[in-house]
């Protein structure tokens, strides 16, 4: 029995790294989906979850089993493509984990090891979503959320926590050296990440400052500041930069996403959004651009989201979500976004530069009531009519 299930299961494994991914037919312009999600609990090497010894394991189960593999950091190194994805177990506990592939679309495997942080904080009980920024003072720095427990939690609250954001570097992914977390004004911080270049001298971060774990309160949205020195990082001071906006899909609050991609006409950000509904909570992907060289200024914002749950996506841990804290761009202008749904699995989208930068200056931005949205619409719906009537036809009927 044993030999057979461990036959069974090893089979099954390399098919599914094989695998094949293919463009979905769903079309926008935008980007493009893929069929396949490019990681999910089932990547998850067998070494990592079932014993290996016939005699402590007779009917080869899974002793340490895993649960999702979603929000994941992205790189591209030596012309392979490097994820390092949240990994959760059974228990839980989140960490961290490399996975590489050829191809950034597919066939990612798992490094046999899971990243090893040093453990500076005691207190830490969980780390997650891990930003990577290849920064131009050589480092590769991983910026990710480090969870502890409300020591001022009342008694019986067991679901009271704090967020900061903890810090690592590296130059292989393999060696990391933690640093101190950051240290802002706000009570709280999440989906925190550095800029790749240096602001005024300065390391620059986008934060997202919260009066508590779960509700932003006085925060307003997606906020920039600067610290002098990456190994004692304190921001004195916040602007806020992407702010959260009331009937919008920024609504109850909103983070920044995958390391801004530096182009011609600005920084692209992929950040996420998110609004209640009857049913809970629904994040999406929006996207903005800030000026080269005041990051914090924004100089396009198209409205409404860029990448929101589709599907099979919708359903998961937690229902309805997208969520991106990584995006390869490569020398050619090929942009491969890594985005999670609903907290349980990756997947991933291609476009260009071109395709973004189009998208982000010629879309409409959100005109933030329903009777200007018609209004904008309706200008387009009459363009065009006006186009196929003058014989400006973008298509051949025959």
């Amino acid at each position: 029995m044993f030999k057979e299930a461990f036959q069974k299961e090893f089979d099954k494994y390399e098919a599914l790294i094989a695998r094949k991914n293919v463009k979905c037919e769903a079309y926008n312009g935008i980007f493009d989906r893929y069929k396949y999600p490019v990681l999910t609990h089932q990547h998850a090497p067998l070494i990592w979850r079932y014993d290996f010894s016939e005699t402590d394991n007779p009917f080869f189960m899974e002793r340490l089993g895993i649960n999702a593999v979603f929000n994941s950091g992205a790189i591209y190194l030596g012309g392979r493509f490097y994820l390092v994805a949240r990994v959760e177990g059974w228990d839980r506990k989140s960490f961290f984990a490399v996975a590489e592939s050829e191809s950034g679309v597919d066939g990612f495997r798992f490094w046999d090891y899971p990243v090893v942080l040093p453990d500076l904080y005691p207190e830490e009980a969980n780390v997650y979503d891990m930003r990577l920024t290849l920064h131009e003072d050589g480092w590769i720095y991983g910026v990710f959320c480090s969870e502890s427990k409300d020591p001022d939690a009342p008694p019986g609250d067991l679901s009271s926590a704090i967020a900061k954001a903890g810090i690592v570097r590296t130059k292989d992914l393999k060696h990391w050296e933690r640093l101190p977390n950051l240290v802002t004004v706000s009570p709280q911080q999440r989906n925190v990440v550095l800029h790749p270049e240096f602001v005024q001298g300065q390391y620059a971060f986008y934060t997202r400052p919260q009066d508590g774990f779960i509700d932003t309160g006085t925060g307003g949205g997606i906020c920039f500041g600067l610290c002098k020195d990456i190994t004692n990082p304190v921001i004195k001071e916040e602007i806020l930069v992407s702010p959260r906006q009331y009937h919008t899909i920024t609504e109850v609050k909103n983070g920044a996403g995958a390391v801004p991609i530096k182009t011609e006409k600005g920084w692209i950000h992929i950040a996420h959004g998110v609004r209640n509904t009857a049913a809970g909570l629904r994040y999406v992907l929006y996207l903005f651009v800030t000026d080269l060289k005041e990051p914090w200024k924004v100089i396009a914002a198209p409205g409404g989201y860029l990448i929101a749950p589709r599907g099979a996506e919708r359903v998961g841990d937690v229902s309805n979500v997208t969520f991106s804290n990584g995006a390869v761009a490569l020398d050619n202008g090929e942009v491969f976004i890594y985005y999670a749904s609903s907290d349980t699995r990756l997947h991933v989208a291609t476009t260009t530069i071109g395709r973004l930068l189009d998208y982000a200056f010629n879309t409409p931005e959100d005109p933030l009531r329903s009777a200007d949205c018609v209004r904008q619409r309706v200008a387009l719906i009459e363009k065009n009519l006006k186009m196929l009537k003058d014989g400006d036809q973008v298509y051949n009927k025959e």
